[in-house]
């Protein structure tokens, strides 16, 4: 089974305490394909400006990604700018330029308008649901957001929960969104908007997951921690490459039910678990199935008993 990602291809300029990089490839789209593709084909829905580096495209080619609907536009490609301290939980951001992101009308062929399995990455609600109503019988729709959105097009947000099977956020998002401040019961309001299922990102604590459809030993709610990692260098697209390989795992197995939703829960988690071990993507861009495999079975180890 192949997948379908919309979402940003991007220019990051990044600063933490371990040094700072300038306009490497990024963006959710990419950071999500990097890791989704060690378990399906990804076929990549974005737009870059006519400044995009030639090389990144050979390079997201080479790593088997489907550029076919990758648009260029003249114009600047987006370009984000953000910078890391303490315990480099959050970035701050310092400088955002959308360029052609700002008139981006996502197209797709025939033929993928077939895939059934679609994650919608963070960008315009309203791109989101211009993508989403192209596709001719989805089975599983994920939807990803930011705080921009939350505050700025909220209304047209949450029109848009209504047409998906997961929604992803970041607790802070969560909360949000939902007005609730413990995250259970925000990701049970979060529910009551359409998505059978929440995904709710914790950060360096894990991941909550809850669910009103799937029916577990365990309730609603399922929780993972986060891998133990020894040094976080940049944790830019974390989430995404969370995302990535949750989808990802989901979008192979072909399942919906309790036991696969667990197992996508534990690779998303260490998949992004390399994803900051270095700058952009770096550290993912060389992983193969078998580095994820034996950081699962470490996972496994750490939290059993």
């Amino acid at each position: 089974m192949s997948i379908i990602v919309l979402g940003t291809v991007a220019l990051d300029s990044v600063k933490t305490p371990f040094g700072r990089r300038k306009e490497l490839l990024g963006g959710s789209a990419a950071h999500f394909s990097m890791a989704a593709r060690l378990f399906t084909k990804v076929n990549l829905i974005a737009i870059v400006g006519s400044d995009f580096p030639k090389k990144h495209i050979v390079f997201l080619r080479s790593k088997g990604i489907n550029l076919s609907s990758l648009v260029t536009d003249s114009g600047k490609t987006f370009r984000w700018e953000g910078e890391y301290k303490g315990d480099l939980n959050s970035a701050l951001t310092l400088n955002t330029e959308l360029g052609v992101l700002s008139v981006f009308k996502p197209q797709v062929s025939e033929e993928q308008r077939k895939i059934e399995n679609i994650f919608l990455a963070n960008v315009d609600p309203d791109i989101q649901e211009h993508l989403l109503r192209k596709m001719h019988s989805p089975k599983l729709v994920g939807l990803d957001s930011m705080n921009y959105w939350i505050n700025t097009k909220r209304k047209e947000l949450i029109k848009l929960l209504k047409l998906i099977d997961i929604y992803v956020a970041n607790d802070q998002e969560a909360r949000d969104l939902s007005g609730e401040t413990n995250l259970i019961k925000a990701a049970r309001r979060l529910s009551s908007f359409g998505p059978k299922m929440v995904l709710i990102k914790k950060g360096e604590h894990g991941v909550l997951f809850y669910s009103r459809s799937l029916h577990a030993s365990s309730g609603p709610v399922f929780s993972l921690p986060a891998y133990p990692v020894e040094k976080v260098i940049d944790p830019t697209g974390a989430g995404d490459t969370f995302a990535g390989g949750f989808m990802g795992y989901l979008a192979k197995s072909g399942k919906i039910n309790s036991s696969a939703i667990k197992k996508a829960l534990a690779y998303g988690t260490v998949a992004a678990s390399f994803n900051v071990e270095d700058f952009g993507l770096y550290r993912t861009s060389k992983l193969v199935p078998q580095d994820l495999e034996r950081r699962l079975i470490k996972f496994k180890s750490c939290f059993s008993f």
